[in-house]
């Protein structure tokens, strides 16, 4: 790294600590957790806001679900946990392809006590994108329009003032469009959208090839409401990087962030040290008893069978034993058992 490349990485790492204004709303610093379908419910959020993260959104919630009072997604999905507060404002991912559903969803929302509203127009899974929703909206951009315009409307029934309202939108359906970015334009103009989080990549790649960072960086010179960044940013100087290069106003750190929390820590409060592995078995320790107090131990037991690779890939296990012990931990029957088989990773892990 050279003198210039240096001091703008030391820049970027200063100003991802400065606090900043989502509409009315005061973040705290410049790194969010990003929506996490299926996985960023209450605990993984608060995990993020213990680690630095200014603030925290939700996994893609279904304004139908909400709408028609569905009892897990009102019960699980929409809690919010007081402790969640300490660290920075939350917010509620819902997706949909029906203003008037949405709009009664986002009512509901503003009333649970939410801080903000996000919409997703970005998911690439096919069957998000087959019922009018997730990207494909891109395709049908008076729908989205109309959709966050219900959104808006919708949070000032919930509560007086009203909550700021995001989209979160991919850069195009397929390499080399850039529907997004003009939707980008429409929705805050025409819906009063108050931010973009902006995904540079298009939803057919999904997760695969380099982000269009360019074109990320045309959309805050251009946009009149501030841009947060997302995807590829997988570790802390990708993170500074792509910040600078940009200068979104925020960035949203989402696959880089799994099992990995001292990512937070290293952004914001100038980490170096990879963590040890009594600080990753102890970190793992406090996401099973957050989940067995979510969904009760029976659920838990199968619900944390996805988030042990994480963790397991921060040991540095020898293969081997690592092969071993993960598929211990996905066969395991009960937490007792899956306690056990992770007593077995120190004896196992790399030295420092």
């Amino acid at each position: 790294m050279n003198i210039a490349e240096r001091d703008r990485s030391q820049g970027a790492a200063e100003r991802l600590t400065e606090p900043w204004m989502l509409g009315p709303l005061l973040v705290p610093n410049r790194v969010m957790l990003a929506p996490l379908a299926g996985i960023g419910n209450w605990f993984v959020r608060l995990q993020a806001k213990r680690y630095g993260a200014g603030m925290a959104v939700s996994e893609m919630v279904s304004s139908h679900a909400i709408h028609y009072r569905n009892e897990k997604t009102c019960n699980e999905m929409l809690r919010i946990d007081p402790r969640e507060r300490d660290g920075g404002p939350v917010s509620i991912q819902l997706f949909g392809d029906d203003p008037q559903i949405m709009r009664d969803a986002a009512a509901r929302v503003a009333a649970i006590g939410a801080d903000a509203i996000d919409i997703n127009m970005g998911c690439p899974v096919p069957k998000v994108q087959k019922a009018g929703a997730g990207a494909a909206l891109l395709d049908d951009p008076d729908r989205a329009v109309a959709l966050a315009r219900a959104a808006v409307e919708g949070s000032r029934e919930g509560t007086s003032a009203g909550l700021p309202v995001t989209v979160k939108l991919r850069s195009g359906l397929r390499p080399g469009d850039s529907s997004g970015f003009h939707l980008a334009h429409r929705l805050v103009e025409e819906a009063g959208v108050a931010a973009i989080a902006f995904h540079p990549r298009s939803a057919s790649v999904q997760h695969r090839g380099v982000p269009d960072y360019e074109l990320a960086r045309r959309l805050v010179r251009s946009l009149r409401a501030p841009v947060i960044l997302t995807g590829g940013l997988s570790d802390a100087q990708a993170v500074r990087d792509a910040f600078s290069r940009t200068g979104a106003a925020a960035v949203m750190l989402a696959r880089g962030s799994l099992g990995n929390p001292w990512l937070f820590s290293e952004l914001l409060h100038g980490r170096e040290e990879p963590p040890t592995a009594a600080e990753v078995l102890s970190e793992l320790d406090w996401t099973i008893d957050r989940a067995v107090e979510h969904l009760g131990l029976p659920r838990a037991t199968r619900y944390l069978r996805k988030f042990y690779p994480w963790y397991l890939a921060r040991l540095d296990l020898e293969p081997s034993r690592a092969r071993r012990i993960g598929a211990s931990l996905q066969s395991v029957a009960t937490l007792a058992e899956a306690r056990s088989a992770l007593a077995e990773a120190p004896l196992y892990c790399c030295a420092r």
